[in-house]
C-alpha cells in the first residue's frame, strides 16, 4: 500500500497551522512544535471510519522512528478529518475512543509490547495510550467543542509523546510551560479546564475529548493483548519498512 509523504499543502493542515498560530490560542507547545517545523500533518476522510487506520498507524510508526532517532522536544502528529463536521461533543469523544481503540488492537495483533513506564488501564492514574512501545497523550479537537482550545473547524486527533512530558520535567521546565498554558486557557476561555491533572493524579483518559464528564464516566477503551503468536520476521520487517518510510509532513 502507498502512503502520501505530504500533507503539509493540504488547505485543512494550512488552516490548522494557522489556528494554532492564533495568538490567544494557549498552548504554547503546540505552538513552539510548528515554529520548530515539528508538527506532523495528516488529513484522513472521516473520523467515524476505520478505513485509514492503517495509514493512521503506519504513521505513529514513522513519528516514534524519527522521535528515537533524533530526541528533540516539541514533536506532535495532527490527523485531521475532513468530516463529519457536526458532531455533538459526546459523539466526538465516541469516534475518538473508536479510533483510539482500533489502533491499540492493531498494535497488539503485530506484537507491540505496552509502554512499561504508563498503565493500560484507562482506570489508573498512570493511564496511557501506547503505540509502538512509546505512550501517547492524546488531544481531540473538533467544531462542537466547549473549550475554545478544542474548538477547530473540522475532527482533529493530536498524538503527544509522553516522554516530552518526562524529559520536561527532569529539565525541571514542565511545571513552568503547564502554568503558562493554563493561564492562557484561562484569558482565552475565561475559566480553568476542569478536566486538568497531572499525570499519577487521576486517570488521563477523561482529558482526551476535552469534554466535561462526570465522577461516574467510565472510559470506553480496554487493552486487548494479541492471543496468538507473535509476529514472524516478515511481519516485523513490514514494521519496521512503515517505521522508516511512513513520513508524513512537518
Amino acid at each position: 500500500m502507498h502512503f502520501p509523504t505530504d500533507d503539509a499543502g493540504h488547505p485543512l493542515a494550512e488552516r490548522f497551522r494557522a489556528f494554532i498560530r492564533n495568538p490567544p490560542f494557549p498552548c504554547v507547545g503546540a505552538k513552539s512544535a510548528l515554529s520548530r517545523r515539528r508538527l506532523t500533518v495528516m488529513v484522513a476522510r472521516d473520523i467515524a471510519s476505520d478505513a485509514e487506520d492503517g495509514r493512521i498507524y503506519a504513521a505513529l510508526l514513522a513519528v516514534i522512528y524519527r522521535y528515537r532517532s533524533r530526541p528533540s522536544l516539541f514533536q506532535s502528529f495532527a490527523v485531521l478529518f475532513e468530516g463529519p463536521a457536526r458532531l455533538s461533543e459526546a459523539a466526538f469523544e465516541d469516534h475518538l475512543w473508536t479510533r483510539a481503540q482500533s489502533l491499540s488492537d492493531r498494535d497488539s495483533r503485530l506484537g507491540q509490547a505496552y509502554d512499561s513506564r504508563v498503565s493500560p488501564d484507562p482506570e489508573s492514574p498512570h493511564f496511557s495510550l501506547s503505540f509502538g512501545g512509546e505512550a501517547f497523550f492524546l488531544l481531540g479537537l473538533h467544531p462542537q467543542a466547549s473549550r475554545p482550545a478544542r474548538r477547530f473547524e473540522a475532527p482533529a486527533l493530536v498524538f503527544n509523546l509522553h516522554d516530552q512530558f518526562e524529559r520536561l520535567r527532569s529539565e525541571g521546565r514542565y511545571e513552568g510551560l503547564r502554568e503558562a498554558i493554563l493561564e492562557r486557557d484561562i484569558a482565552w476561555a475565561g475559566s480553568a479546564n476542569p478536566m486538568l491533572a497531572r499525570h499519577g493524579e487521576r486517570s488521563e483518559a477523561c482529558q482526551y475529548s476535552g469534554r466535561i464528564v462526570q465522577e461516574n464516566w467510565a472510559c470506553p477503551f480496554s487493552h486487548r493483548p494479541a492471543a496468538g503468536p507473535r509476529p514472524d520476521a516478515q511481519d516485523r520487517a513490514r514494521i519496521s519498512a512503515d517505521m522508516r518510510g511512513g513520513a508524513f509532513a512537518v
